[in-house]
């Protein structure tokens, strides 16, 4: 049967691949160290679970909830933005909650597109970024993913070589996959260029808490005037451990928010309010649940960078995220990230995320999420230095190691 026009706008989902051999591995008894899926391991702090038991006892709570999130949660998330950044929000206006960062990409593009209207996005990204307004009937325009000054030539040629002229750029620093940071000074270009030429700013800010030095990474908002064409999207998913909570916002621009709301409000009923009050709670606390959540991935980090690099596989390490972006190692770089992503299940029981899921430009990498704890990274890479060590003698009638794409 023929696929349905949306379905065959989107490219091939990579990661199922890689999905399905791990799963037939374990299915074999394998015990495959999963570092693939940013699927956070740790648990939800104790405090945002013991309110969410509190609030889920009162019936009244059971019933239908506010699609654009409970007035509570909106301040909450005015409030941090405030903390945490100094930029001031209007909670009624300029904030609306989503169902994570996900969903909140997904329906703005729903909100704002056109068939046909072009969308700036980098490559390597995060797959719904680009897949969002895909399905939304955009063309995707690829850029440079580095925030720094060779953003802005392909910036500047994309834009003048469009039609027609792009509606929207697309942000994620920190960057899934890469590990990017941006600079304050790097967003005060990039909303200069986007009001120059009349384009909305999209920021996807998920990582904002997970960094690894003193410098916690910047919002776009920040910049004065940004407000005007931006909207950013933050999650709770990594910050506090509530992957499956499903809970994240959308700040910014009263036109843009106002777009995104009243979709919403056509698809879904907001969040269950237990999750939307246990989550403000969770924002109104004291940062120390955030600050061991930081500690914890960077221990990850640097036990993978070091033991990995000891391995043969050099990881750099991450400023930010909860990801390591990593060069495939040469001698298997003529394959592509998805069929290496399969030779390290099959060989060294070790899962990782192809870069191609991330975009062509991606093809080189493969991203290691830091979703085990430091035993368990400690052991694939004793896996993977055992699988490197051996590739010559094992693997020469399986693939040829000197071949190039």
């Amino acid at each position: 049967m023929e696929e349905f026009h949306k379905v065959r706008r989107l490219p091939p989902y990579v990661f199922e691949q890689v999905n399905r051999l791990k799963a037939s591995a374990r299915a074999g008894g394998a015990d495959i160290i999963d570092l693939g899926m940013g699927n956070p391991d740790l648990p939800t702090p104790k405090a945002i679970v013991d309110k969410l038991c509190e609030v889920v006892q009162d019936p009244r709570t059971h019933r239908y909830s506010a699609s654009k999130g409970i007035p509570g949660l909106r301040r909450a998330q005015a409030s941090y933005y405030a903390r945490r950044f100094g930029v001031k929000l209007n909670p009624d206006t300029q904030v609306v909650a989503t169902l994570g960062s996900k969903e909140g990409f997904a329906n703005m593009a729903q909100a704002i597109t056109a068939p046909g209207d072009v969308i700036l996005c980098p490559n390597p990204t995060y797959p719904i970024h680009a897949f969002g307004f895909l399905m939304a009937g955009g063309v995707i325009r690829s850029l440079s993913v580095e925030p720094d000054e060779s953003f802005f030539g392909p910036l500047e040629r994309a834009v003048r070589h469009s039609i027609p002229k792009p509606l929207a750029l697309i942000l994620n620093y920190p960057s899934n996959p890469t590990a990017h940071v941006a600079t304050l000074d790097f967003y005060k270009d990039v909303v200069a260029f986007a009001k120059k030429h009349d384009i909305i700013v999209l920021s996807d800010l998920a990582y904002s808490e997970i960094y690894f030095d003193d410098a916690p990474p910047p919002s776009v908002l920040q910049v004065p005037g940004a407000i005007d064409i931006t909207v950013e999207f933050t999650s709770m998913s990594k910050t506090f451990s509530m992957p499956g909570w499903r809970m994240g916002f959308a700040v910014g621009n009263e036109r843009l928010i106002a777009a995104l709301t009243r979709v919403k409000s056509y698809l879904d009923y907001g969040a269950f309010t237990p999750i939307q009050v246990a989550a403000t709670h969770a924002l109104n606390g004291d940062g120390s649940d955030i600050a061991e959540v930081r500690n914890i991935y960077k221990r990850r980090r640097d036990v993978m960078v070091d033991t990995f690099g000891k391995a043969g596989f050099e990881v750099p390490p991450p400023a930010a995220t909860m990801f390591a972006w990593a060069k495939i190692p040469e001698k298997f770089r003529h394959l592509g990230s998805l069929e290496f992503s399969k030779l390290l299940v099959e060989k060294a029981d070790v899962a990782v995320a192809p870069g191609i899921g991330f975009g062509e430009q991606g093809d080189d990498y493969v991203r290691l999420a830091l979703v085990e704890n430091e035993h368990r990274i400690r052991q694939a890479a004793r896996n993977i230095k055992r699988f490197l060590s051996s590739a010559d003698e094992t693997m020469h009638n399986v693939i040829s190691l000197n071949a190039h794409r």
